[in-house]
């Protein structure tokens, strides 16, 4: 045991037994089991892609996401980004969403045809400040080192916007609208096909939000990869 653990020791966020952020015990109740539907209109979809018939000229080509947001996953991700702001949840958290995205075969085929960037759903300054550390921006870095896929930061957050959770499917719309806009020492994005990464998609607001400003910037094509899925 090295001396942080000693000092401030580890503790399964279900059951508070001591050793790991998740016990042997409460592991098995992490689901991989995550619906497939479409962000533009909420129904199934084959594989986690936009209906051909929902698709436009600058919406989110689909969303691929890891796990379920049970009741571990809720625990697991809000002790990553609030009070006591477990950073060090980073390694639990990165490798469970690489070795559970990579049975993905929709999107392993995705990764290996094309050549593409992850990029972080930004958080507006003094968020970021006040926690220290941007979620999407550790999540996308880990991915990138086991996937071989760049990182690049493509987007600035313009607007402090309240937090989705408790929101309604149009007030998320409208709270999200316009709160982004491309980073100016951004790629020239023509033909780029990029991974927008966040910690959690339920409506799909934010992504289809940061996807449409990319898709204007000249992206090609833009999906949307979280660790979990709502």
């Amino acid at each position: 045991m090295n001396l942080i653990d000693l000092i401030f020791p580890k503790k399964c966020v279900n059951c508070a037994k001591s050793g790991d952020y998740v016990c042997a015990n409460c592991l098995p109740f992490i689901s991989f089991d995550v619906k497939n539907l479409c962000l533009v209109c909420d129904k199934p979809t084959y594989n986690s892609l936009t209906h051909p018939k929902c698709k436009s000229r600058y919406s989110i080509d689909g969303c691929f996401s890891a796990i379920s947001y049970n009741k571990i996953a809720r625990k697991l991700i809000f002790n990553f980004k609030y009070k006591p702001y477990l950073s060090d949840l980073k390694t639990f958290l990165s490798e469970l969403f690489v070795e559970s995205i990579i049975q993905n075969e929709q999107f392993m085929k995705l990764i290996a045809n094309g050549e593409w960037l992850m990029a972080p759903v930004p958080l507006y300054g003094s968020k970021l400040r006040k926690r220290g550390y941007n979620q999407a921006e550790i999540l996308s870095i880990a991915l990138s080192k086991k996937l071989n896929i760049p990182v690049q930061n493509l987007l600035v957050r313009l607007k402090d916007t309240k937090s989705q959770f408790k929101l309604t499917k149009e007030e998320r719309k409208e709270n999200i609208k316009e709160a982004f806009e491309l980073d100016d020492r951004s790629l020239k994005l023509e033909a780029r096909n990029i991974f927008l990464v966040d910690d959690v998609v339920t409506t799909g607001s934010t992504l289809k939000e940061a996807a449409n400003v990319l898709k204007r910037a000249g992206a090609k094509v833009v999906f949307g990869l979280t660790l979990a899925r709502d």
